[in-house]
């Protein structure tokens, strides 16, 4: 057997919480879990011969022959394996899921198994803390899907059959020696749940022009702000206001309110008035704005006259007058 690294295709398989499980259950896990495999090897059209499988208890690794093209297992594989995880976990209590990893590169066999950075770049992808987290968000999905950057850049970005790479998001992925960027993709979601610290969102589109800022000279100023209390409304504040209509007025039809209409609602519980609002246009003073974020009773303020220099006051009566004849005087 030759031991020369060929480019090929590298699939890691784990199911979720095997370690939970029981000896049976644990056995009729992993007879689920190669139906899975197999139902989407038949679906690529990939044959038995085509293919490399390692056991991993609960998981499984995969190398493709270089002849088999990549775009056959992240479409009609991956299809294949989903359509596969929902018919095999009808019925089950324990449904089966699964994280799936894929990376192509320089791999080499020999007679214990598969070796090269490709086949580990796979497994941790598969087994990273991102790709668990994103099981645990998406609680209700059978199967997790990763591929490595340069995969998806090199096929799933190209589409095809059953590629959709519109429903992939970017993340970090960081385990032991390895920090990557790698797509995450879980199907029928339109995005996977990714963690916060890890996600890459996408940058704001230029074509929304940005908010200039206002300087603080600039801005409304407001003082003299005081609540002031209204009566209590009847019966939990009104019709439309977080509460129930007042009983409407008895009398005959005609007294009080209208038969047949809707009492008015109840007053506000509050209100606000503000003394004095100016900026470097307008003021206003004495005004009041509801809880419902109406400002009414708009009162501007009138424009001020220049200020004028005050006229003197005249003299006290009994005060001396300038220049008047002296106490004595001409009589």
């Amino acid at each position: 057997m030759s031991t020369e690294a060929l480019h090929r295709l590298v699939v890691n398989g784990d199911v979720c919480g095997s370690g939970l499980l029981g000896w049976r259950a644990k056995l009729r896990m992993r007879e689920a879990m190669y139906e899975v495999f197999e139902a989407g090897f038949t679906a690529a059209g990939v044959t038995e011969g085509a293919c490399h499988i390692e056991d991993r208890g609960d998981g499984v690794l995969v190398a493709l022959a270089p002849d088999v093209p990549a775009a056959h297992l992240v479409g009609p594989w991956l299809e294949g394996v989903y359509q596969k995880l929902r018919q095999v976990n009808e019925g089950r209590l324990e449904p089966l899921r699964m994280r799936v990893a894929m990376h192509a590169g320089p791999v080499a066999q020999d007679a214990k198994g598969l070796a090269g950075r490709a086949v580990d770049l796979a497994c941790r992808l598969c087994d990273s803390e991102t790709a668990r987290d994103v099981m645990r968000l998406a609680e209700r999905s059978p199967l997790l899907f990763v591929v490595s950057d340069s995969l998806y850049h090199d096929v799933v970005a190209e589409g095809g059959t059953c590629i959709e790479p519109e429903h992939y998001r970017r993340a970090r992925v960081s385990e032991k020696e390895t920090d990557v960027e790698a797509w995450f993709h879980v199907p029928r979601l339109p995005f996977p749940p990714l963690p916060a610290q890890t996600s890459h969102e996408a940058p704001p589109s230029p074509a929304v022009p940005a908010v200039p800022a206002v300087p603080a000279r600039d801005r409304p100023r407001a003082t003299g702000v005081r609540a002031v209390q209204d009566p209590p409304p009847e019966q939990g504040g009104g019709a439309g206001h977080g509460g129930t209509a007042p009983p409407p007025a008895s009398g005959p039809a005609g007294e009080g309110a209208a038969a047949g209409t809707a009492p008015a609602p109840a007053p506000y519980a509050h209100k606000y008035n503000f003394e004095y609002v100016g900026g470097d246009q307008q003021t206003f003073r004495n005004n009041t704005i509801r809880p419902n974020g109406d400002f009414v009773g708009i009162n501007k303020a009138p424009a001020q006259a220049p200020a004028r220099t005050p006229a003197p006051e005249p003299p006290a009566a009994d005060a001396p007058r300038t220049g008047s004849a002296p106490e004595g005087g001409d009589r």
